[in-house]
């Protein structure tokens, strides 16, 4: 009895210390799996990158048990626990006190992860400490939490299917019920959500409109907008709609059913993911060709790759443009100033003057996609103009900071090859020292690494300074920024946006400014 009994203390306290190892590492896949768009092709990308674990701090803890093993052969039980459980304490503290740029948001399909998680990681650790000896318990410990995300994935996988499907079907019929309901749909590579919170701002002096929160662009954000935020007091629906892979769009344009259809831009956005630049035009062209034909698409045709598609429907098609004077909606006159932005467009015979406190030649295309369609439901001159000069300014979009005193260019959330040079062309015309602080560009594919060498070399006398965060993303940033003549002594790489920060109240004037250019997520700087 007494040895059953502690046989039994014996399992249950390799059971907590190994438990208590794993829970850190345990935080940290869920966390990275959900970054990684809940997609098991991404998370194991993300999981064999050589930088993801806390390799240190791990490193040390197997040595330190492969010592025991061999300093003691027949004993070291207790040692081994106390030393787990201490190492234990020693990642919980680090993780408790971490700072990470988008925290492990607690969904409901979060929450239902952890629950099968948690039974799987219980039974995996029983197991472990019955079959394994030390130090190979305490690897599994470290390593089993990042591989059962795998069979985690796969048994929520359909609960998550179903109760997907069930919210989607309540949506599709609130939307129903709505003949007269006006309903936009939005995409591109670049651009749909500023020109989303654009529209807002513009028809919202004659509609009340309601739209997708913030970059909600996927079948479950639509859905939790339309089930939690949609009332009969709205005339307007605009719905920005995003895609990573062929069929995305084919699909929420069956699920919205939108009659008017916006294309931004198209570029070599989720070249990982869709292939190929074809895949990509063809993909968001969608937009515009599954349009009914009564309905109404509103095309950029200062982009090349809009401009040259045959687009496949008789439905009316107005174009937008600011280097293309052949366009319906032509903007001329650019001036911009520390306040905003002014410029001109002709309607009808009149060359009406529209000023905005948004800034770069790319919001002014944003502006323009607003006046085309404002004007196709109806609005005057006066409605629109009034609409365009109290657009507000978009989060993290060339927004403007008082950061402790300093003032910041946040474009944290507008990265890409040709959003980046717009906000660099946006600098160049500020005041003071004009200072950088990026990570890099991502998700492009195999131009990755040369769009982020022709961003670095576009900083040249734009940028006075360049703070780079990562080295991971950075390498062709410095690359091309040294290759074009910048300064190398004006280059600084850090580990974390924290240190960047810290790096710019030490050693800049609050008569500068700071670009904010991409806000990686976790999972790409560690």
């Amino acid at each position: 009895m007494n040895n059953t009994g502690s046989a039994f203390g014996i399992i249950l306290l390799l059971m907590i210390s190994h438990l208590s190892l794993s829970f850190v590492y345990a935080k940290n896949a869920l966390h990275m799996f959900q970054q990684n768009r809940y997609e098991l092709y991404r998370y194991t990308k993300w999981l064999f990158n050589k930088n993801n674990f806390r390799i240190s701090l791990t490193f040390l803890y197997v040595v330190i048990l492969l010592v025991m093993r061999l300093l003691f052969r027949k004993g070291g039980l207790i040692l081994n626990i106390l030393i787990t459980v201490v190492f234990a304490v020693i990642l919980i503290y680090k993780e408790m006190n971490k700072e990470y740029i988008k925290p492990l948001v607690l969904t409901g399909r979060v929450k239902r992860q952890i629950a099968v998680f948690s039974v799987l990681l219980f039974v995996a650790t029983l197991i472990t400490v019955r079959v394994f000896n030390y130090p190979l318990r305490g690897i599994l410990s470290i390593a089993l939490p990042y591989l059962l995300i795998y069979p985690m994935a796969l048994i929520t996988s359909p609960i998550e299917e179903a109760v997907k499907k069930k919210y989607e079907n309540e949506a599709r019929e609130i939307l129903k019920g709505y003949d007269d309901l006006i309903k936009i749909g939005i995409t591109g590579s670049y651009g749909k959500t500023t020109t989303k919170n654009v529209i807002k701002d513009i028809i919202s002096e004659k509609y009340y409109t309601l739209i997708t929160p913030a970059s909600y662009n996927t079948p479950m954000g639509i859905t939790r907008t339309i089930r939690e935020h949609f009332k009969p007091i709205y005339e307007v629906f605009v719905c920005e709609m995003g895609a990573d892979h062929v069929g995305e769009i084919s699909y929420l344009m069956d699920f919205v059913k939108p009659k008017y259809g916006i294309v931004t831009s198209i570029g070599p956005q989720h070249l990982n993911t869709f292939g190929s630049q074809e895949n990509i035009i063809r993909e968001k062209m969608q937009e515009i060709e599954l349009l009914p034909a009564d309905g109404v698409g509103i095309i950029n045709i200062d982009n090349e790759y809009i401009r040259d598609y045959k687009i496949e429907n008789k439905c009316k098609i107005v174009t937008v443009g600011i280097k293309n004077k052949d366009a319906d909606y032509t903007a001329t006159d650019i001036e911009y100033t520390k306040k905003g932005s002014s410029f001109k467009v002709k309607i009808g015979k009149s060359a009406v003057k529209f000023t905005t406190v948004l800034l770069g030649e790319h919001n002014i295309m944003n502006v323009l996609c607003g006046i085309a369609l404002a004007r196709e439901l109806g609005m005057s001159v006066k409605e629109i103009q009034k609409g365009v000069s109290s657009i507000s300014q978009v989060e993290h979009r060339l927004e403007i900071k008082d950061i402790n005193g300093f003032t910041f260019i946040d474009n944290a959330f507008n990265s890409n090859p040709v959003g980046c040079k717009y906000a660099l062309d946006v600098l160049s015309m500020m005041d003071g020292k004009r200072i950088i602080v990026t990570p890099g560009l991502i998700d492009l594919g195999k131009e990755e690494n040369e769009d982020n060498y022709e961003f670095g070399r576009y900083m040249k006398d734009r940028a006075d300074f360049v703070i780079l965060v990562g080295e991971k993303n950075s390498a062709y940033v410095r690359k091309g920024a040294l290759e074009s003549g910048f300064d190398e002594g004006c280059i600084l790489t850090v580990n974390s946006v924290r240190e960047a920060f810290n790096y710019v109240y030490t050693h800049f004037s609050k008569k500068d400014t700071i670009l904010l250019e991409n806000d990686l997520p976790d999972a790409f700087l560690h």
